[in-house]
């Protein structure tokens, strides 16, 4: 794979072959000629996306343009992950070809990004010297300063963790070109110390976005044509803001009502959801408006109650089945989704099967999946051997998967033959004939063209097959 002389163009077409759907590429306006141009990726969760667009954002105020042409970009930003091994092992192998790009083109700046950034800033600077410039996820308003300082040869680095930074006023570049569906980050960090974590350690603590500076943001994407937004954090439940003038403490539930209101054509989402943490209260505004969509992304982690305990998810099995119940109590059209991690210290196989069973009980639409990583620095790798062997974790997952993707189908199944609302968001991936949309319950749905839509357009479809990841059905007049 890898050339001892490769060309820029060779470097450019390896890493172009190592996307394999992971890497967020930015294929955007190209900016003016002449213009300095950066080429940005992001990896993990919906955080990191939008963190990459508030930091195009910051750099387009500096005169620089986004490309999605290695060979175009004067600087390359990799944002980052540390959730689990795996993110950090592909990064490293993403480096290591940037820095045979930067070879071939010495003027051009490599800077690493988000959690994984502050973590392993010092190997990554110093020792291994695969990157120019380091930020840390609240660092990112001192990115124009940092690249001067590359540019001079000289150390860049900020990692500093804010009790204040929420980047409120900045306008984020959006950086998905279909036009239709938006992040809205309404708060940072994360006060949840599950032991399995690096969250808490990498972004800081929890601290909320001024409630009207996130309508105001939910009007402006709504009038540029936009029909849906995603509204992000940590534990968005724990969202919590106090007007500074009236001193009126505005929830979740009273954020979520505010976007809502906002239009009845602009579809409200929210993730991720902490099960402690999600109320009657935001249950129920989610029932009343149409335009709040009916899915909820609810992590258990484990079904079983010893190993949430060792988790530090502050709930038990039970408890999380009777919010299950509640969440379909109010809303039975509801579709949840969920984490699961397989393997965790001192898991059992009869634990391993309290996490099968869960999936049943709790019919999840879909969820993500993992096995146990152990993370530097979590409350786990210092307290809980990690003592699993890795053939037995992956073992777990795979039947944990494959459990999922049976009920996933049933799932989907169940929808044959219904009517379903989708926006479109654009042409779907294997056929430029059909349309692509997601429901209410966050189901992708895939339907032949007809004349006269496009994106951003509502439609009602039929469904009339399903697989385990998708819809298929077709337009109603």
């Amino acid at each position: 794979m890898y050339n001892d002389n490769p060309t820029l163009e060779g470097i450019a077409k390896e890493i172009d072959e190592l996307r394999q759907g992971e890497v967020y590429f930015d294929d955007v306006m190209q900016g003016p000629a002449g213009a300095r141009h950066f080429y940005i990726e992001s990896y993990g969760c919906q955080m990191n996306f939008s963190d990459s667009e508030i930091v195009a954002s910051i750099l387009a105020e500096s005169g620089y343009a986004p490309t999605r042409f290695l060979e175009q970009a004067d600087l390359i930003l990799v944002n980052t992950c540390s959730i689990r091994e795996k993110a950090e092992e592909t990064v490293r192998k993403r480096l290591r070809l940037f820095d045979k790009l930067k070879q071939q083109k010495p003027d051009m700046l490599v800077g690493v990004l988000g959690c994984m950034a502050e973590r392993l800033k010092t190997q990554l600077l110093d020792q291994e010297k695969l990157v120019d410039l380091v930020l840390g996820p609240d660092a990112y308003r001192d990115l124009p300063t940092l690249i001067a300082t590359a540019e001079q040869g000289n150390k860049a680095i900020n990692v500093f963790l804010s009790r204040e930074e929420t980047y409120a006023d900045i306008s984020p570049l959006r950086l998905d070109s279909n036009g239709v569906s938006a992040f809205i980050s309404i708060m940072r960090g994360c006060d949840n110390m599950c032991s399995f974590c690096v969250v808490p350690f990498t972004r800081g603590r929890e601290r909320s976005r001024n409630a009207f500076s996130i309508v105001a943001e939910a009007e402006n994407l709504f009038q540029r044509g936009y029909r849906e937004v995603t509204l992000l954090g940590q534990n968005v439940d724990s969202y919590k803001w106090t007007n500074p003038e009236t001193e009126e403490l505005y929830s979740f539930a009273r954020l979520l009502q505010m976007v809502a209101d906002v239009h009845p054509t602009l579809r409200v989402r929210f993730s991720t959801s902490h099960p402690k943490d999600i109320t009657d209260e935001v249950l129920l505004t989610m029932a009343a408006n149409a335009n709040i969509c009916k899915y909820i992304h609810l992590p258990v982690q484990s079904g079983n109650s010893r190993i949430l305990e060792l988790m530090n998810r502050t709930y038990d099995r039970e408890w999380y089945i009777s919010k299950v119940k509640r969440i379909y109590e109010i809303m039975p059209d509801c579709a949840i989704s969920s984490d699961i991690i397989a393997g965790f210290c001192s898991e059992t196989e009869e634990e391993h099967q309290d996490s099968l069973s869960m999936i049943e009980l709790a019919n999840y639409s879909m969820s993500y999946m993992f096995y146990y990583s152990e993370r530097p620095g979590t409350l786990a790798a210092r307290k809980y051997p990690d003592d699993i062997p890795l053939d037995v974790k992956k073992r777990r997952l795979q039947e944990i998967v494959n459990l999922q993707n049976r009920v996933s189908l049933q799932h989907n199944q169940n929808d044959i033959g219904k009517i379903t609302e989708v926006l479109i968001e654009g042409d779907s991936k294997k056929s430029s004939a059909d349309f692509k949309g997601r429901n209410s319950q966050n189901k992708m749905v895939v339907f032949p063209k007809v004349a006269g839509f496009r994106p951003g357009d509502y439609v009602q479809v039929r469904i009339i097959s399903a697989t385990s990841a998708t819809l298929i059905g077709e337009m109603i007049p």
